[in-house]
């Protein structure tokens, strides 16, 4: 699951290096997600996993969108 969504942090932060990306890597702190990042993954979740968020979900680091998907799909 986390090399997936490394893939689409990428397509997210195309000048982002990823490669020490960890489940504990936190999104605000550690990979500079502001709202509009936030936004822009959610969507790109949405496309590639094929559902929808239907709620608000305050992700705050890697593991905890990893679990999320874990559990929807």
């Amino acid at each position: 699951m986390l090399e997936d969504l490394k893939k689409l942090l990428s397509r997210v932060l195309p000048d982002a290096d990823l490669s020490a990306v960890t489940d504990d890597t936190r999104l605000k702190e550690d990979l500079e997600f502001d709202s509009m990042t936030m936004l822009l993954m959610s969507m790109e979740l949405e496309d590639y996993y094929g559902f929808r968020f239907t709620e608000f979900v305050p992700f705050e680091t890697v593991g905890d969108v990893c679990s999320y998907l874990e559990s929807r799909i």
